[in-house]
């Protein structure tokens, strides 16, 4: 094994790069891997929105973090990325107070709804909020992160993505549901969301970085939420993998995010997952995309529905 090699296998929150002076966004804030990943940002000098749906538990979250880091730069503000009004309005506060986004890591997300459910605009709870809220959260704070040297979009996506394929014809899953079926689709779309913000950024010579990563087999409370009545293929994978190998801890869990939002030299569309068997657990390493996940065109298509759905596009 190479010294490099060695050195990426042994990856941990140790060994984020010092963040002072930057300006970080984390949805989903509250719990699980979000809390983590807004812990380790602010312990390492970012100053750091907690983007969150509950005051109280965002408070808590604040408090949780000041407790081990006294000098962190946090603030709490309110965000639900299954609403669009809600999104617009956490945008047009922020930007009133912030030129600079170098970090937005879009974590917050739902798992596995047992039945199908609709957001207030109408659409398939999932991909709703797992890719749709993401992609108008983003191009919403594209003022800020078009001025910020360097910025990255971070997107949390899963192993979930490969059995998965978007359902162009059915997007909303009105005519079949499945919990999974509708998880994967949202999973894939981040990383089709990841490619062609990258690809944009580039034509438009913008300095800023489209990456993503997955945490495997974390323990949260997302994972602990997700039903198993509706035991899809992968479902049944999940659980026959998590029950041979066990979870990771979401401190674990989150170093890939981390990897892919600070370290210098991650590139545009990079991908991270765990090193570990099937990637459910371990260091941060590249992680592996299915062709589906690669699919230009697809990419495409689904940028150009997302920009209709949500009323928002790249350019403003």
């Amino acid at each position: 094994m190479s010294k490099a090699k060695q050195m990426i296998d042994q990856w941990s929150a140790q060994d984020i790069p010092k963040l002072k002076g930057k300006r970080a966004i984390v949805t989903g804030a509250s719990s699980g891997l979000g809390l983590v990943i807004a812990d380790e940002l602010a312990a390492h000098g970012a100053s750091v929105t907690l983007a969150v749906r509950n005051a109280e538990r965002g408070e808590a979250a604040r408090q949780h973090i000041l407790a081990a880091h006294p000098d962190a730069q946090l603030d709490v503000a309110m965000l639900d990325v299954a609403s669009l009004e809600s999104i617009r309005e956490f945008t047009r506060g922020w930007l009133k107070s912030n030129k600079q986004l170098d970090i937005l890591v879009n974590n917050a997300g739902v798992m596995a709804i047992p039945k199908r459910q609709l957001t207030e605009d109408g659409f398939e709870l999932q991909l709703g909020t797992n890719h749709l809220g993401a992609f108008a959260l983003t191009m919403l704070l594209m003022p800020a992160i078009r001025k910020t040297p360097g910025a990255r979009v971070v997107a949390v996506a899963s192993n979930a993505h490969r059995p998965s394929h978007i359902e162009f014809d059915d997007l909303m899953r009105e005519k079949k549901y499945s919990a999974w079926g509708a998880y994967g689709q949202s999973k894939l779309a981040n990383l089709l969301f990841t490619r062609e913000l990258q690809r944009r950024f580039s034509l438009a010579k913008v300095n800023a970085l489209a990456v993503a990563g997955h945490p495997g087999w974390a323990s949260t409370n997302l994972v602990a939420s997700g039903p198993m009545k509706d035991r899809g293929s992968f479902a049944q994978w999940l659980a026959r993998m998590g029950s041979h190998l066990g979870s990771q801890s979401a401190e674990r869990g989150a170093l890939p995010i981390l990897y892919v939002a600070t370290v210098a030299d991650v590139a545009g569309n990079d991908y991270f997952g765990p090193n570990g068997m099937s990637e459910l657990k371990g260091y941060p390493v590249p992680a592996r995309r299915v062709p589906a996940a690669l699919n230009d065109d697809d990419a495409k298509r689904l940028w150009d529905l997302s920009e209709k759905l949500t009323g928002t596009s790249f350019s403003g």
